[in-house]
């Protein structure tokens, strides 16, 4: 009888964790409030989670900014742990910089277990400029580069504002897996933490979705795991000819051909993209 009630009712769906990218917040009706809804409307009975660092919107954007990502993370999986919701599991979806910041969740808390990752113009190799950088506050963009020109990888620039801690210089790569205290190591740039690797390869689905005209992110390949050949910063390598993938610290090359890894494009720059398309392409891998 309770098989025959079970199979009578619809799976209920599995639940979803969003985390927001810099300068923005968890919950605006323009962004992370619209994706959210639209989620729920496609796919009825969905609980979403949408990522708040702080105890208000204006704590959690600042948060962005500022707030050690390491400290993030750990915040973050002590949420997702105490969730009831998420206790058989959930997808994940980062925007921009959550989509890095959801790897490392990946990586570090495997419990309760992310099922599929979705990144949406997440810098998985890092940064090296901001050409464009977003949202009202330009002058904290200004203020922003400057401190990474000046000093990325000082103790205080890494312990205390968060893109400095994905800034990945290609002339500097000793500095960065020396000095990085966030990028360096959950790209196992220092070692191998073979728990890292196992966490990640948990994962069905790791979907990395690759803006085709991004003029914020440098260099935008690094949506898809690539980067900057070393030592220069003109040409760039797909992340098959990255050692991180030919040496499969990160079990990458595994989960490549095992068919798990998912690259697409998306016409538009950083973070612009139609509902049509996120519905079409994206939802699929929720349902």
């Amino acid at each position: 009888l309770v098989l025959l009630l079970g199979l009578g009712r619809a799976a209920a769906a599995v639940p979803l964790v969003i985390w927001h990218g810099m300068g923005d917040s968890c919950c605006n009706p323009l962004s992370m409030g619209y994706i959210k809804k639209i989620v729920e409307n496609k796919i009825p009975g969905i609980y979403v989670l949408s990522l708040k660092i702080g105890s208000n919107l204006i704590q959690d954007m600042e948060n962005s900014f500022f707030m050690n990502v390491n400290d993030q993370v750990r915040e973050v999986c002590s949420q997702l742990a105490q969730d009831p919701h998420l206790k058989g599991g959930y997808n994940a979806m980062g925007f921009s910089q959550g989509g890095q910041f959801l790897r490392a969740v990946a990586q570090r808390c495997p419990s309760p277990p992310m099922l599929n990752l979705i990144s949406i113009g997440g810098q998985h190799q890092g940064v090296y400029g901001f050409p464009r950088c977003p949202g009202e506050s330009s002058h904290v963009c200004d203020w922003i580069r400057k401190t990474l020109d000046l000093g990325a990888y000082t103790q205080a620039v890494q312990e205390h504002l968060v893109q400095a801690e994905y800034w990945h210089d290609p002339l500097k790569e000793e500095d960065y897996r020396k000095n990085s205290i966030f990028l360096a190591d959950i790209n196992q740039e220092r070692g191998i933490n073979e728990t890292y690797k196992k966490n990640l390869m948990a994962l069905k689905k790791f979907v990395m979705v690759k803006f085709l005209n991004d003029t914020m992110v440098d260099p935008p390949i690094s949506e898809w795991f690539g980067f900057y050949k070393p030592g220069q910063a003109k040409e760039t390598i797909p992340l098959q000819e990255t050692s991180l993938y030919t040496e499969d610290r990160l079990g990458l090359q595994q989960m490549d051909k095992a068919g798990k890894l998912l690259f697409l494009g998306v016409k538009g720059d950083h973070l612009h993209f139609s509902e049509e398309w996120f519905s079409t392409t994206i939802l699929p891998f929720l349902q």
